[in-house]
Parts: C-alpha cells; structure tokens; sequence
C-alpha cells in the first residue's frame, strides 16, 4: 500500500455522514462502529460489535425492509473479505437506496494488523462490478468523499460501492451502546415501530 495521500478514517466517516438526514447506518465490526459512533451517535445507528462478515447483509435487509430510506454499511477490508458473498445477493436483489463503503486500511485491524488480501490482489471494486453492483468505485479525495456522501441519499439510483483507502492507525474507541436490545429497539422507534 503506499503511504502517501492516505485519508484519515474518522474524517472519511464524519463526512459521510454529516449530512445524513434519515439515512440508517450499519456499522461492521470493530473500528468502522467506532468511527460511527464518534461522528456522533444517532438514534439510526446499527451497531454491529462483533458481528464479523454481517454487516452488508444487515443493511441489505434493512434496505428491503425500509426502501424509501437511504440505507449506509461502512465496514472495513476485513470483514468486507469474510462476507464477499453478501455482494452478490445484493447484485442479485438490486436495493436502490443501498450504499456500502469499505474503508480499506490494508490490514486486519481487529486481530493484530495482519495484512489482508487488499494489498496485494484483491480488487474489491472489481468484485462489486462482477456481482452486478454497476456504481462501484474507489474514493481518493476529500472531495469525492463529500460528493459521494450526497450521492447516497438518493433512494433510486443504488446500490452504490466505495472503497477508500484510509490510514492504518489505530484510535482511541469510540463506544456507543453495546446493549443490543436496546440498539434495535431505538432504530425501531425512529421507524415509528414499537419495541421488540
């Protein structure tokens, strides 16, 4: 991986995020929740703890479930790899108001800073277009980042695929509620549902 130009990843997420409105986020396991929750917590939060490989196919049912909201999985390389196969259900299912961001660190984060299959010859941009996912993209800049995040409001144009290459630092957690129950029966309140 080269080290030059790499984006910070709590930046990339809080600019994702910032003009969220009613968007849910789904966030993978270990740092990517982090990084939700220290963009600032919400009441359509999804929390994913350790729920490796999981996260797309949460967010693509909570797509389904929901299609006139916009519907954000940030998770990183790892578990990205682990869940590949969720890509071609979503390919296959074709939900317009899903948008799936891997932040892509090059690394295993969560068990040691192993280096993942991405550094080498894992396109994973190219694994999303091959699954039928048509808008697939890397993101490289600031930018592209804040043009891409208006992007994803938009409910009838997805699903949508960024990979951006961000630093492999490893920050301070940022922990939210890690009361499951309580994680599902909040998102369940903002959608006008009764708890569970």
């Amino acid at each position: 991986m080269s080290k030059a130009n790499l984006l910070e990843r709590r930046s990339v997420v809080a600019a994702l995020l910032e003009g969220r409105k009613d968007a849910i986020a789904v966030g993978g396991l270990g740092a990517s929740t982090y990084d939700i929750a220290a963009a600032g917590d919400h009441d359509r939060n999804f929390y994913l703890w350790g729920a490796m490989g999981g996260a797309v196919m949460i967010g693509l049912g909570v797509a389904l479930a929901q299609p006139e909201l916009p519907v954000v999985v940030i998770t990183g390389d790892g578990e990205m790899l682990m869940g590949m196969g969720s890509l071609a259900t979503v390919g296959l299912q074709q939900p317009k108001n899903l948008t799936i961001v891997v932040l892509d660190n090059e690394v295993y984060g969560e068990t040691g800073g192993q280096a993942s299959h991405t550094g080498t010859n894992t396109d994973l941009v190219g694994v999303a277009k091959a699954c039928g996912i048509r808008d697939a993209r890397n993101v490289a800049t600031m930018a592209e980042i804040k043009a891409f995040a208006a992007s994803m409001q938009d409910v009838k144009a997805g699903p949508r695929f960024a990979s951006i290459k961000i630093d492999s630092a490893n920050l301070e957690r940022v922990l939210a509620s890690r009361d499951g129950t309580f994680i599902v029966n909040r998102i369940r309140g903002s959608l006008g549902f009764g708890p569970i």
